[in-house]
Parts: structure tokens; C-alpha cells; sequence
């Protein structure tokens, strides 16, 4: 029986929402055992986070210099390292624990900004890692079930793609009131040296885009952006409307918000080819509209029929019981470890993974340049 793989992590200790769920992911299919890690810039929320978490204090870290360095002299080294933290600490301690030989997977967006990004993928393909970035969506059922139906050509060549991503919780100035429950998520994200260029647009609008590349494939060819920040005095958009023409001559748009009053988590995807279209949303993630020409609707299951095996694949429970969120962070995270495996056993990886990579993670921080780019100039049309 193969042991389970040893997990490190830097950030996601207490008050950090998305370290939770990194930790909830990786033990769905119980690949993973987290032994050791750095959990905040603070040594008193660092070290009380390793206490809760039951790791050896011998293998609680001042910082990622010192873990990295410690772990890799260690018979019993760890694996992979989970990196959770702000945009701006993602480069530097991939590209340490990448020189030591050490997996990565990475919360998006990748990096800070362009350059840093490729800078990171240098040290990837030199290092032979694996690195994968935490685009979870692409790990929910219906959306891979939304690719293979486009791979199989059941919608025809595609001509419209639409994506929105609608949220409501920065409509306030959250960023300055500090007796706000969203205070420590507003203040990091709004702010462009921790976020870099891009608030709303590298936020959630990366999101909307990951999602179209990885179930239509379609390249992009060239963009227009119109970033505006409605709340005075934030630094970084706050709402992104953004037109796209792909290579292929389909057209495109994603519209990306997080000051739409009403809407929650609003990831919304269409696509729409000469024989038929589909529609999915995050918020009702188990179930696939698909429409054939001259044909009535249907209304795809999770577990229902006539679902292709990559969707089932990624399916844990029987039908009409809710799968989303973490069980997407749980098949990114799963796929990794079969990747990692294969290469632990045969020396490399042979078989296909589908999780988001650091070429993924470069596309999305260019998309966010690109946008960035396009509105400063009165929303001219750049190629990407």
C-alpha cells in the first residue's frame, strides 16, 4: 500500500480562509498528510496554527528559507509544498523549494506579475518538478464533462463564448474598515502591491477565463478591457468588462465583478457552437444545460446517464447530493498525486493529467497584463 505523500504549506494559518480549504482538499481521497509548514508572517499565529494542526515543532519553520533548506536534508523530506498565501509571496518560495527538487502546487494567480511569472516557469522546466496551480473549477464534474462534449465535437465548431463572475462583497469600502469580518481579504486584495496590476480582474476575472480556456481550448487572439474601480478611493478595479476574439474566429466576453449587489458566487459559463451550446453555473454546479439544434433542452446530471467517464471520474457521491467547491480543490489536488506517483515509481510522468499548470498560470497573469493594458489605453484591442 503507498504511504501518503508528505505535505508542507506555507500560509494558511488561523483567520486564513483558503489554507482551510487546501487542508479539506487534500485529504478527501487521503493522498496527503500535512507534517510540516510556515503558516504566517506572524511567529505567534505561525507557531499557535502549527499547535492546531498537531505538526512536529521540529518541523515548524521561522520562515520558507529555513523550511525549505531543512526539509530537503531530510530522509523523510516532504513531497510537495502547498503555497496559500497573497499573490506577492507565491514567487519566491516556489522558485526556493523548486530548487530543492520539491513539487509545488500553487493557490492563483500564479504570480504577482508578468515577469515573475516568467521567471517561474523557467525554474519549473529546469528544476523537472511538478507544479500545479489551484484553478479549482476546472476540477468540478460538469465542467469536464463541458470539455469532453466540445472535445467530442457534439457542439460543433464554437462561434460564442460568454463568462461572467458576479460577487457583491466589495461593494463597501470593506479595505478600510478594520472592524469589517472581510477587513484582512478586502485590505490584501485591493492593494497593488500584494495583488499586483489587476483587484477584480485577477481576483475572479482570471477565474472566468481559466474556465474558457480549459473547456472550449480556444487560443485567444487579441482582447479589449474596460477596467473601472466604483468604490472611492480603491487603487485596483473593481469591475472588468472585457470583449475577446479567439484565433479560431470565435467571439467572446466575460464580465467580472465584485460590486453586483445580489450576487454571491456568480460563475456563470456559455458556449455556443453551430450544433448546439451548453450553459453551467458554479452556484448549481451538478447539473449541464445542453441545447441541440432542432432538438428540446436537457438538463445533464452529475450521475445521470449519458455522462462521458472524465466526468465521473471526478464525482465522489451518488446523485442529489451536493458536490462543488472542495470536492474541486480535492480532484486538482487528487490528479497531482497520481502525477507525482507515477513519476515517484516509473522516473517520469507518462499518463495525462488535467490539472492547471505553470503554462496555465503564465496565460492567466498575461491575461491580466493584457486587460490592464487595453483599459489604460481607452480599451484599445490588444493582442495577447
Amino acid at each position: 500500500m503507498r504511504r501518503r505523500l508528505r505535505l508542507g504549506m506555507i500560509g494558511g494559518g488561523q483567520g486564513a480562509f483558503i489554507g482551510a480549504v487546501h487542508r479539506i482538499a487534500s485529504r478527501i481521497d487521503d493522498q496527503y498528510e500535512l507534517v510540516a509548514g510556515v503558516f504566517s508572517s506572524n511567529p505567534d499565529v505561525s507557531k499557535n496554527s502549527a499547535e492546531e494542526l498537531r505538526i512536529d515543532p521540529n518541523r515548524h519553520y521561522k520562515n520558507y528559507e529555513e523550511m525549505a533548506e531543512m526539509e530537503s536534508l531530510r530522509e523523510d523530506r516532504i513531497d510537495v509544498v502547498a503555497i496559500v498565501t497573497p499573490n506577492h509571496l507565491h514567487h519566491d518560495p516556489a522558485v526556493c523549494f523548486l530548487n530543492k527538487g520539491i513539487n509545488v502546487i500553487c493557490d492563483k494567480p500564479l504570480t504577482l506579475n508578468l515577469n515573475e511569472a516568467h521567471s517561474l516557469v523557467e525554474v519549473v522546466e529546469k528544476s523537472g518538478a511538478l507544479f500545479a496551480l489551484t484553478h479549482n473549477y476546472t476540477g468540478y464534474s460538469m465542467v469536464r464533462q463541458a470539455r469532453e462534449m466540445i472535445k467530442n465535437n457534439e457542439l460543433g465548431p464554437i462561434r460564442l463564448v460568454q463568462a461572467e463572475y458576479a460577487q457583491d462583497w466589495l461593494t463597501t469600502n470593506l479595505e478600510t474598515n478594520h472592524k469589517s469580518d472581510g477587513y484582512k481579504q478586502a485590505s490584501w486584495r485591493t492593494d497593488p502591491k500584494r495583488s499586483g496590476v489587476g483587484g477584480c480582474i485577477g481576483d475572479i476575472g482570471t477565474h472566468a477565463f481559466n474556465l474558457i480556456s480549459f473547456i472550449t481550448e480556444l487560443e485567444l487572439k487579441e482582447l479589449s478591457a474596460d477596467l473601472t474601480s466604483f468604490v472611492p478611493g480603491r487603487e485596483l478595479d473593481d469591475n472588468a468588462q472585457v470583449m475577446l476574439r479567439f484565433k479560431s474566429g470565435a467571439k467572446g466576453s466575460i464580465w467580472s465583478s465584485q460590486v453586483a449587489t445580489g450576487n454571491e458566487n456568480g460563475l456563470t459559463i456559455r458556449v455556443y457552437g453551430e450544433k448546439g451550446g451548453i450553459s453551467w453555473n458554479q452556484e448549481n454546479p451538478n447539473y449541464l444545460k445542453y441545447s441541440s439544434l432542432k432538438k428540446p433542452s436537457v438538463i445533464l446530471s452529475r450521475s445521470g446517464p449519458d455522462i462521458h467517464a472524465i466526468s465521473k471520474d471526478a464525482s465522489r457521491i451518488p446523485a442529489g447530493h451536493p458536490e462543488g467547491y472542495l470536492e474541486g480543490f480535492a480532484n486538482i489536488y487528487n490528479d497531482f498525486a497520481n502525477a507525482l506517483w507515477e513519476k515517484i515509481e516509473k522516473g517520469k510522468v507518462v499518463s495525462s493529467y488535467i490539472y492547471p499548470d505553470v503554462y496555465d498560470g503564465l496565460k492567466g497573469i498575461k491575461f491580466i497584463a493584457k486587460t490592464v493594458e487595453s483599459s489604460t489605453s481607452n480599451c484599445i484591442w490588444v493582442k495577447f
